[in-house]
């Protein structure tokens, strides 16, 4: 009974430790590298209010003319102080025929609202490669949990506009397209694991500033 006791007591002294140790917040330090945790904490008489202030996501960027659409990201190296918090914002803009390629976020969720306009978007389950996709409209949400292959489409008539969410104040990013023909992997190698032509290849290397 008496070292039932002593756990018990030995256990709250913990939590009471662990809870007196917790930070309001942590703003991210940029003039130090990035780590598996985010960034180290700024020291607390440097942390002002526009820390936890990004007006990034009012206005556009330009497009990327390859794909008629444009990513503005509000992560932890835009916007410090969402590090640390598991949170964090994007602004997607898809002109008539836009398009966010195929790819995938490791490292979080993802949750679309769309602002104007109409976005087909999907993603594909790992299990069975099962496809979700649905034309959403003004208002509409959809979810694409971490890790799955996913894609946004403008299929409306007008430009599109959408703010995402993610659970990470650095979510990842690998686009499909640009992880197969983007480097320099040789040739022979990507027809032999995608059944792609060699001349198909060649042609999307080109495009995608690949070699090999």
């Amino acid at each position: 009974m008496m070292h039932f006791q002593t756990l018990f007591i030995f256990s709250l002294l913990f939590i009471s430790s662990s809870q007196a140790a917790v930070l309001d917040f942590c703003v991210g330090d940029l003039s130090l590298p990035d780590g598996p945790c985010g960034y180290s904490c700024k020291k607390p008489s440097k942390v002002t209010c526009d820390d936890f202030v990004f007006s990034g996501l009012a206005t556009p960027v330009k497009l990327n003319p390859l794909i008629k659409a444009a990513v503005t990201p509000a992560f932890a190296p835009q916007f410090p102080g969402l590090n640390g918090l598991g949170i964090s914002m994007a602004r997607l803009d898809l002109a008539i025929g836009g398009v966010i390629p195929m790819h995938t976020h490791p490292g979080a969720s993802e949750v679309l609202y769309v602002v104007q306009g109409e976005i087909c978007a999907g993603f594909i389950s790992s299990s069975d490669n099962k496809v979700f996709f649905k034309k959403l409209k003004q208002g509409d949400i959809m979810v694409f949990p971490q890790g799955l292959l996913h894609f946004q489409i403008n299929s409306g008539k007008t430009s599109s506009l959408a703010i995402v969410s993610f659970s990470s104040p650095t979510p990842g990013l690998q686009i499909t397209d640009f992880a197969l023909f983007a480097n320099d992997l040789p040739t022979e190698l990507v027809a032999a694991t995608t059944f792609l032509d060699a001349a198909t290849i060649k042609k999307l290397k080109a495009v995608l500033g690949g070699t090999n």
